[in-house]
């Protein structure tokens, strides 16, 4: 479970987990929080590769946004290099079957 904490600046945030400290880049309420971004869409194999800033694991509900995307979808599976894995931390670049069409650039919140 994360606990977050506001920092004071604009749009940044904390999240204490397992008594790490992690820093995020939006808010929006208290449930919903920025992940990271897409920066490929493979259009034709429905896959998108994520450029995560905070932590996401299989099982999570994520909300993927921009200009002419808005969908949820629960986190399947993940992959690093074409092997699957449980969870990803920020700073990593993982590959996501989505369930609609993607573009770069578009941003990834997690539903908490």
């Amino acid at each position: 479970m994360f606990k977050i904490i506001s920092s004071g600046f604009f749009d940044k945030f904390f999240m204490l987990s397992a008594g790490k400290l992690l820093w995020g880049t939006k808010m929006l309420g208290d449930d919903i929080v920025e992940v990271g971004h897409i920066t490929h869409f493979f259009s034709k194999i429905g896959v998108a590769i994520i450029e995560l800033n905070a932590p996401l694991s299989v099982g999570d509900l994520i909300l993927i946004k921009g200009p002419t995307t808005d969908f949820e979808q629960i986190v399947e599976s993940m992959q690093v290099e074409h092997k699957n894995i449980p969870k990803a931390e920020g700073g990593q670049s993982v590959g996501l079957k989505l369930s609609q069409q993607a573009k770069e650039r578009d941003a990834v919140y997690k539903k908490l």
